[in-house]
């Protein structure tokens, strides 16, 4: 699929109240926009997993050294401490947050909305409310080379199969693009909810996903067919696709808004984002979703789900942007939260991301 230039098909800019003439575009709009309250920061829950990656985020940099704190008493005491610091949802990471099931209760307690990001081998108790996103980086043969682990997948469905709180995430490497195609059928024959995710190297990563532009545009066209084939288990967009497979990563189309490329403290993310070690200490210099990933190959999900949604201003130039911008907080939401339903996308033209006004 071309991405069209935003002057090739709407130049002149519509009043917002043009935009929302629309009664579908309206509803949309009403229905994301419930949701602008949200506000998140990250927590390394255990620095221990039971399998090891090929370009794993979390065995990077200075904090896959921070001592374990294991103490319920000390995680509840950090969640009213957030709370009161304005943070409403939480993301559970790792290395692997399935090993450490009593801080995940009590996060869940204090703090009902969230996320985990987990390689789904250990069943996490239905008692923990989260929506749990369950990585997938291709078929059960490719898991075991660069996983090291065996049946990955059919472990995977078998723990969250008819499991609401589950999203299985694909993460496209640049020699896994053909496999989604069984994975997702296996999916899908099993009811399970996918969404996408680019692989993005870290810091000094020179090994084989790494992504160059002739496997980025495959990614793009191979992510779109999926959604057109399975547009009710995949919780995806045109405009996801074209944001995260971009020969720009996220930073240099959007401008990220995390602390460890945001100096400002005035407003967002800036200043409420934290990402927090397992020793409970965080450190704003290196601060953002997913530390260490090398910025300017950054298109994970989870950064654009921060970054992409809070540049509405970019998106507001004709209805096309609009529409596209909407389905993408949409998926960002039905992904993310708990009970919210992915609504059909309203945009199935592939836009050019708005640029900054003056660039």
């Amino acid at each position: 699929m071309t991405i069209k230039n935003k002057d090739s098909y709407e130049p002149d800019r519509p009043k917002f109240s043009e935009l929302l003439a629309n009664p579908e575009v309206k509803a949309r709009w009403e229905k994301v926009r419930k949701y602008f309250f949200l506000r998140e920061s990250t927590y390394d829950m255990s620095n221990r997993c039971n399998i090891r990656c090929d370009g794993c985020y979390y065995f990077e940099g200075e904090k896959q050294f921070a001592e374990e704190n294991g103490s319920v008493e000390a995680w509840r005491n950090l969640m009213q401490a957030e709370k009161k610091r304005g943070i409403t949802y939480v993301v559970l990471a790792g290395a692997e947050p399935s090993l450490v099931p009593q801080l995940l209760d009590v996060c869940y307690s204090e703090m009902p909305l969230g996320s985990i990001a987990t390689n789904g081998f250990k069943k996490i108790p239905p008692s923990v409310g989260y929506k749990i996103h369950i990585s997938v980086w291709g078929n059960d043969e490719t898991s075991l080379r660069i996983r090291k682990a065996k049946n990955l997948l059919k472990k995977q469905i078998e723990n969250y199969k008819n499991d609401s709180r589950a999203v299985f995430v694909y993460t496209f490497t640049k020699e896994n693009i053909d496999e989604v195609n069984e994975v997702a059928a296996e999916l899908i024959a099993n009811n399970c909810k996918l969404t996408f995710n680019v692989f993005s190297s870290p810091v000094g990563y020179a090994g084989p996903l790494r992504h160059d532009e002739a496997s980025l545009k495959r990614t793009r066209e191979t992510m779109i067919a999926l959604l057109n084939r399975y547009p009710k288990n995949v919780l995806f967009s045109v405009y996801n696709a074209v944001a995260h497979t971009h020969s720009k990563g996220l930073h240099d189309l959007y401008s990220c808004s995390y602390p460890r490329c945001n100096p400002s403290q005035d407003i967002g993310l800036g200043r409420s984002f934290r990402q927090y070690r397992t020793d409970l200490n965080w450190d704003r210099a290196v601060a953002c979703c997913v530390p260490d990933t090398d910025c300017p190959d950054c298109r994970h999900y989870a950064a654009g789900s921060a970054v992409v949604t809070a540049r509405l201003y970019r998106h507001v130039n004709n209805s096309a942007s609009f529409k596209s911008w909407l389905d993408y907080v949409d998926t960002y939401l039905a992904v993310w939260v708990m009970g919210y339903e992915k609504g059909k996308n309203l945009c199935t033209v592939a836009i050019e991301p708005p640029p900054n006004a003056g660039s």
